[in-house]
C-alpha cells in the first residue's frame, strides 16, 4: 500500500508497527537484506573487519531519527568514532548514493513505473540554522521572503515523492538561481526527464530560457488561484510538499545543524534512503 493511500486496519497497522525492536529507527531483518548487499566489504588484504556493519546503519539512523549529538549516542550501539567515522566514509566513497539510487529503482518498479522518471517536480525549503561552531563552516545567508536565517534545501523529486536530486544552499540564494545547477545534475543522471512541474518562485523568461539550455524538456509552472482562500492542493505541487514532511520525521533535519553542507546533504539523502527501504519491505510482506 503506497504511503500516500494509507487505511488504518487492524491489518496493516502491524506493517508499520516496530515493536520488538531495541529502538524505533533500528532496521527489520527485511529491511537489512536490502542494504547489506550494498554495503562494500572488508578490503583484503588487512585486519578482518571487527564491528558489526548493521549495528553502524542503526547507530547512524538513530542519530537520523532523534536528531541527538554524535556523543549522545546510546552505549549499546558502536562508539560514536566508529558510527561518525562509517558515516564519512560512505558518504565519500559514494556508497550513499548506490544505496539512494538502488532502492528508487526498485520503489518505481514495485509502483509499476520505469526506473528513470519523464516528470519531475521542483521546490526549495528554507531551514533555520543552528548555533555552529567550529573552523570549517559552510556559510549560512538569510532568506527574506520567508524571514528565515539559514540554509534552503532544493529538491527534485518524480511523481512517487521519491528524491532525484537534493542541494544544500544558502537561504539568500533565490529560487530561480539555484535551480539551474540543480536541474543541470538531474539532466545529467536522469536523462529522460521531458517535464518539470514547479512554483511561482521558478517563473520568469530568464529562468526559462536557462532552463531550457540545460535539456530538452518543458517547465510548467503550478500557479496558486488569486480567487483561492485558506490551503488548496495544488496539482504535481503538493508531491514535493509530502516529500518535505517526510523528510521532517527525521528530527535531524528539523534544523540545520551540520557545519558542512555535505554532511546536511547526506542525512538528506539518508532520510530517503530509510523511507525506501521501509516502503520497499512493507510490499514485500504483503506480496
Amino acid at each position: 500500500m503506497a504511503e500516500d493511500a494509507v487505511v488504518w486496519t487492524e491489518d496493516n497497522r502491524k506493517l508499520y508497527e516496530r515493536k520488538g525492536l531495541r529502538y524505533p529507527s533500528d532496521m527489520t531483518d527485511a529491511e537489512w537484506a536490502l542494504i547489506e548487499p550494498l554495503i562494500p566489504p572488508e578490503k583484503r588484504p588487512g585486519r578482518h573487519r571487527g564491528v558489526n556493519i548493521r549495528e553502524v546503519v542503526n547507530g547512524i539512523f538513530y542519530l537520523l531519527s532523534t536528531g541527538c549529538q554524535w556523543r549522545a549516542l546510546p552505549k549499546d550501539l558502536p562508539p560514536r568514532s566508529t558510527v561518525h567515522d562509517y558515516f564519512k566514509l560512505w558518504d565519500w566513497d559514494g556508497t550513499l548514493e548506490r544505496l539512494h539510487f538502488a532502492l528508487f529503482v526498485q520503489v518505481r518498479e514495485l509502483a509499476g513505473k520505469e526506473a528513470s522518471p519523464t516528470a519531475a517536480i521542483i521546490d526549495s525549503q528554507s531551514v533555520k540554522s543552528a548555533e555552529r561552531g567550529g573552523a570549517d563552516i559552510d556559510p549560512i545567508g538569510y532568506d527574506a521572503g520567508k524571514k528565515v536565517k539559514g540554509v534552503k534545501r532544493h529538491i527534485v523529486v518524480d511523481t512517487l515523492g521519491m528524491l532525484l536530486i537534493g542541494q544544500i544552499h544558502s537561504a539568500s540564494v533565490q529560487d530561480r538561481d539555484g535551480a539551474l545547477s540543480v536541474l543541470a545534475e538531474a539532466r545529467r543522471l536522469f536523462p529522460f526527464i521531458t517535464k518539470i512541474f514547479a512554483d511561482g518562485g521558478y517563473q520568469g523568461e530568464a529562468t526559462a530560457t536557462a532552463v531550457a539550455l540545460i535539456g530538452r524538456w518543458e517547465l510548467e509552472i503550478v500557479k496558486r488561484s488569486d480567487t483561492a482562500k485558506g490551503f488548496v492542493v495544488l496539482p504535481k505541487r503538493w508531491i514535493v510538499e509530502r516529500t518535505f514532511g517526510w523528510l521532517g520525521r527525521c528530527r535531524r533535519l528539523s534544523k540545520h545543524v551540520e557545519n558542512l553542507t555535505n554532511t546536511a546533504l547526506a542525512f538528506l539523502r539518508l532520510a530517503m534512503i530509510r523511507l525506501m527501504m521501509r516502503r520497499i519491505a512493507r510490499l514485500q510482506l504483503q506480496q
